[in-house]
């Protein structure tokens, strides 16, 4: 039996949904082999995931999304790290209710790269999602080196708003170490940096931004494209339109701009975490996130473990918080059937609140199903 499931968000962690799962299945089959293994896609709870699989938790003080000083984690094994923009730059770093879509900066997920290769890291990892910014990943590569100034020579303010003013762009104090490491940009989403799809008008609403405020990061992140185009050459102009370019308030764009390669979150941590070896002995596979949604077919870590476990001929059960997708669905994506927790307590706030006793409880009609 394999267990490798996403978080709850809101609710519980990806490690806490695989304790709860294997409660319940050994209440039904006790001496049940089970082997734990946490996703992520990219975005938070990505270090928690790598931490559970093996990897040493380093922690670190960096900037927030405000400026103010927060407490990081990344993740190191061997000559591999894993980080994670939303340890520094994420919306969990904000204050309960407070957003700042025009100033929020990346420049502690900068630092947090740079502590990686402090780390002696030869493969990064770099999870990105669930950000506060919208800065094209300007904060971020300011942090390593590269200086963005307006017209009186001075730095540029944080944040996307800030990119209004730029008038050059320096990469040339780029740390050096970037240019000898495999820095693999991990992402369950697919946009450019700008235009309809782009970083400020698709995520920027989740991020506290008006529609004002989508249009004037759209503009600013335009003309920073433009400013780096010209000092850069053609290649800036690609970047943005790159798929993941748009990735958390487009540091894809910036991570591509320090050479990384772009791949799906979920397929990155699989094999990071040693998923094919995992799933050889297993004749279940039980994955899950909190919604199962169609989401959760465009690169959302359950798709990912559903097609890797199903091209290798195991059978895939999901569970859920809430399910909102027809078993056709589920079965084109590899999933057998799914186990909502909405399914024993119709009660979306109780769902949240109990999350844990109910999910339990859902993996004892699993073994039930699928065990006995």
């Amino acid at each position: 039996m394999l267990i490798a499931a996403d978080k709850f968000k809101g609710s519980l962690t990806a490690v806490q949904v695989a304790e709860r799962v294997t409660a319940g299945l050994r209440r039904v089959v006790p001496e049940l082999d089970v082997t734990a293994m946490p996703v992520a896609d990219g975005g938070d709870g990505t270090v928690d995931a790598a931490v559970a699989a093996g990897f040493e938790r380093r922690e670190i003080r960096v900037a927030g999304p405000l400026g103010d000083e927060v407490t990081a984690a990344f993740a190191v094994r061997g000559d591999t790290a894993v980080v994670e923009m939303a340890e520094a730059s994420g919306l969990q770093r904000l204050p309960k209710g407070v957003f700042a879509p025009l100033t929020s900066s990346t420049y502690g997920s900068g630092e947090l790269l740079r502590a990686a290769l402090d780390a002696g890291a030869r493969t990064i990892v770099f999870g990105v999602g669930g950000s506060a910014t919208t800065d094209g990943g300007a904060g971020m590569l300011s942090a390593l080196g590269a200086r963005f100034l307006d017209a009186e020579g001075e730095p540029v303010p944080p944040g996307g708003g800030g990119l209004t003013d730029l008038a050059s762009a320096d990469l040339t104090g780029l740390d050096p170490r970037l240019t000898t490491v495999d820095l693999i940009l991990a992402s369950d989403v697919d946009n450019p940096l700008t235009g309809p799809k782009g970083a400020p008008a698709v995520y920027g609403p989740q991020k506290g931004a008006a529609p004002d405020d989508v249009d004037a990061l759209d503009a600013a992140l335009g003309h920073y494209a433009k400013v780096l185009e010209e000092s850069i050459g053609t290649r800036a102009a690609e970047y943005a339109a790159a798929p993941g370019a748009g990735a958390a308030g487009g540091i894809g764009y910036g991570a591509l701009l320090l050479g990384a390669r772009f791949r799906p979150g979920i397929e990155v941590m699989l094999d990071v975490l040693g998923f094919a070896s995992a799933l050889e002995g297993a004749t279940l596979v039980i994955t899950g996130e909190g919604s199962l949604d169609e989401q959760t077919l465009h690169g959302k870590a359950p798709a990912g473990v559903a097609a890797a476990a199903r091209a290798e001929g195991k059978e895939v059960v999901a569970v859920c918080g809430r399910l909102a997708l027809p078993p056709q669905s589920l079965g084109h994506a590899g999933i057998r059937r799914a186990y909502p927790l909405t399914s024993l307590e119709p009660d979306v706030v109780k769902c949240i609140a109990d999350a844990g006793p109910i999910l339990e409880r859902v993996a004892e009609n699993i073994a039930r199903d699928f065990l006995v």
